[in-house]
């Protein structure tokens, strides 16, 4: 599993980046507080505090670096 802090502050980038993760088959949780939610799940990501980073997980041992490259973006 690989852990990065993201940056979701606009409903825009909300949009974006649960377009860009659903094109993967990992599983992606978000990690804010003691809440977890599903990344894939728009609904639940705007449940979260989107002012501040928040912990993304990505649950893959390999081909990471290509998911990497796309969440770029949204790195905080």
């Amino acid at each position: 599993m690989k852990t990065i802090k993201i940056s979701l502050n606009s409903i825009d980038k909300v949009k974006s980046f649960v377009n860009d993760i659903t094109k993967f088959d990992y599983d992606f949780d978000l990690v804010s507080g003691r809440y977890v939610i599903d990344a894939k799940s728009i609904m639940g990501i705007f449940s979260l505090d989107l002012s501040k980073p928040i912990d993304l997980n990505i649950h893959t041992e390999d081909g990471a670096e290509e998911v990497l490259e796309v969440l770029k973006k949204y790195e905080a």
